[in-house]
């Protein structure tokens, strides 16, 4: 029976560099994946589990927070971030309004900060566009709502924008993970997951290089 030291070193190397790849994802796609929180859980009835031969909608697993005028500001600044084109609908038509506001009403210490930040940075746009543009940020034209996103996605924003880009950063991330979690955003991006296959390869050299690993 061979042992892990008969197996040739560059396979190690490539298991390795596989699980790295796949632990740096995850980091990527939730910093808070592996913070130290020990902080208790309250939501009444959380612990029982979902059926999962059910179809969920929006608010029936726990209330959402939203209010009518806040959903338009999210799903105005949604398709800011992600537009529709030729080939695909914007967020809003795929329902990442909805996935955000299940995620910041969620009961999990992990989305408190978040749901914090996100009202907060959703009031102050609108704030904003009204004091800059004299309407809510849903309400005015595209071209100005760039404007007011240009300024807080800049490399280095000006001073009176600075405590406001993590709002903006937070809700794009949310937004792309909302909106490439569909199956449209996937078909978008060639996401061929859940298939079968013969064989596994590994991460490409392209994915190996954006971490560092290759």
């Amino acid at each position: 029976m061979s042992t892990p030291d008969d197996l040739p070193r560059m396979d190690r190397r490539k298991a390795l560099q596989w699980m790295l790849t796949a632990t740096a994802t995850m980091a990527v796609r939730d910093p808070n994946l592996f913070a130290a929180d020990t902080t208790p859980i309250k939501a009444q009835g959380y612990g029982t589990d979902p059926v999962m031969v059910k179809v969920y909608k929006p608010g029936d697993v726990w209330p959402l927070t939203l209010t009518e005028p806040q959903r338009r500001t999210a799903s105005a600044l949604c398709d800011v971030i992600m537009p529709a084109d030729e080939t695909s609908p914007s967020a809003s038509a795929l329902g990442v309004p909805d996935f955000i506001d299940e995620w910041i009403s969620s009961p999990y210490p992990a989305q408190a900060g978040d749901r914090l930040l996100i009202l907060e940075g959703l009031k102050w746009i609108d704030e904003e566009a009204i004091r800059r543009f004299s309407k809510a940020f849903a309400d005015l034209a595209l071209e100005q709502q760039i404007t007011l996103c240009s300024d807080l996605a800049a490399a280095k924003p000006q001073p009176e924008y600075k405590k406001h880009v993590s709002f903006f950063k937070r809700f794009r991330d949310l937004t792309a993970g909302g909106y490439y979690t569909t199956p449209e955003g996937m078909k978008a991006i060639g996401y061929v997951g859940n298939m079968p296959s013969g064989s596994f390869e590994g991460p490409p050299i392209e994915a190996l290089k954006h971490v560092g690993l290759a």
